[in-house]
């Protein structure tokens, strides 16, 4: 109860330093008022949408990031301050509003303004309303890894639907029951997002609305990045677990975008259906260069592992989903796991650092699949690679007077097994994960000289 405790307290710090939530403030200074008969004349009026507003209905509810930061329906649509001025210094700016939302200009009437096919985030529609001055990105970018097509097939596949192309997989996620769909929007798109998500909006996940006045900018590290991938790469990359530190990358001042190009966020016009297939993804020898060579460990290792069997910390895990948004039926928790590579297609090593899923074979029950017909068709514990990279970890730290291999391999010691809570085992998989995951323990896989 402790750890959880100092985990909200260090976590809730750290979303009040970088604003994550906070809800804006309307401008000190007052500048001429623009009539509220018209859209920026309404946005840009404060006190008026406070007057207007229409309250939430319905909550945005939570995730795997935890609960979604509340923030006021006036609060998310207000224009106004330095982003604002920004935004109508700007190409966007000279635009009128009806040109990229519809609705009605000059009325005041709410109701009638919001008519007229009104489309609340104009880069839904991307190839409508985004495409004749961004042509090359929209065609490319309608397919892009932030359209959740890893998750998509997940549930396609082990829903029992299959396909030999990734082209196909569009289709065959429609062809799931509405309900499944409908099930998959509310508690997963949220994560997934749209060029306003990253270039003028907080992310739903962050708690929505537009972040800076309107102003279109590049990704905040803080406010969109780590809004929606907060639990896994925001808890590990600052070191926010008890006992854990910053990755070494964070030390050094280096944000998503050192590593993560436009060009593979915006993508390259395919549908990849697994992360690790898109190929810009970013790579440690982009950086790293002649790692065979640097060192022993290297020279041995180097084809067999990925580097963060060596080089991770503990990282955030969680097993069965939390659906229907009643929480994961087991709850987030530290762990180190080296298993056998399930994506060998794609990463060319024998081991590598797994991390648990978030799907049981029930997961989905209120939605009306109350089992998934072809839940194994995927192991639980996928390929990882944890943002808490260490030069030095408690495998790569030896004992003076140690063997190199002191702290990784699985070692007798008379009655006494040290290193095995390491390696993903048989043994340490739920009744309903085993079939599925089989194929990435190491029950009778692990070198013959370990005796283990």
């Amino acid at each position: 109860m402790k750890v959880i405790k100092l985990f909200i307290i260090v976590f809730s710090v750290l979303l009040i330093l970088t604003g994550c939530g906070e809800e804006p403030k309307a401008p000190i200074e007052k500048s001429e008022q623009l009539s509220v008969s018209s859209c920026e004349g309404c946005h840009t009026n404060y006190e008026y949408l406070k007057k207007v507003y229409s309250p939430d209905t319905v909550s945005a509810g939570g995730g795997c990031g935890g609960d979604i930061p509340q923030i006021e329906p006036y609060d998310r649509v207000y224009m106004g301050g330095d982003g604002y001025r920004k935004f109508k210094a700007s190409a966007h700016g000279q635009l009128k509003c009806t040109y990229c939302h519809n609705g009605v200009e000059n009325t005041s009437d709410k109701k009638l303004a919001h008519s007229n096919n009104f489309i609340k985030h104009p880069s839904e529609k991307a190839m409508e309303k985004c495409a004749s001055c961004h042509p090359n990105i929209v065609l490319k970018g309608h397919n892009n890894i932030h359209q959740g097509w890893g998750q998509k097939s997940m549930l396609v596949l082990r829903y029992g639907l299959t396909y030999t192309d990734p082209r196909e997989l569009e289709n065959k996620f429609n062809a799931l029951p509405a309900l499944l769909k409908e099930g998959y929007k509310k508690n997963c798109s949220k994560c997934h997002a749209t060029c306003g998500d990253c270039h003028v909006l907080r992310p739903v996940a962050g708690g929505g609305g537009l972040l800076n006045g309107h102003n279109f900018s590049a990704p905040d590290m803080f406010k969109q990045c780590l809004a929606c991938h907060s639990s896994r790469v925001a808890h590990a990359y600052f070191g926010l677990a008890p006992g854990s530190n910053p990755d070494v990358h964070q030390q050094k001042g280096m944000n998503c975008m050192s590593c993560h190009s436009k060009n593979e966020l915006h993508g390259d016009g395919n549908i990849y259906d697994q992360r690790y297939k898109v190929p810009s993804l970013p790579k440690c020898e982009n950086c790293h260069r002649n790692l065979a060579n640097s060192n022993s460990y290297h020279a041995v290792h180097i084809n067999q592992m990925n580097c963060n069997v060596c080089h991770s910390q503990n990282y955030n895990n969680c097993g069965s989903c939390h659906v229907g948004g009643d929480g994961a039926r087991i709850s987030s928790y530290q762990s180190f796991k080296i298993g056998i590579n399930p994506i060998p297609e794609q990463r060319p090593y024998k081991y590598t650092t797994l991390r648990r899923s978030v799907m049981a074979p029930d997961s989905w029950s209120i939605y009306g699949v109350p089992v998934l017909a072809n839940f194994n068709v995927r192991p639980t514990y996928k390929y990882a690679t944890p943002h808490n990279i260490q030069k030095w970890t408690t495998r790569t730290r030896v004992a003076s007077g140690k063997p190199c291999y002191d702290n990784c391999h699985i070692i007798r010691e008379g009655s006494t097994i040290r290193n095995k809570e390491l390696y993903l085992f048989n043994s340490d998989l739920l009744d309903w994960e085993k079939e599925a995951s089989k194929i990435v323990t190491v029950d009778g896989k692990l070198p013959s000289s370990w005796g283990f």
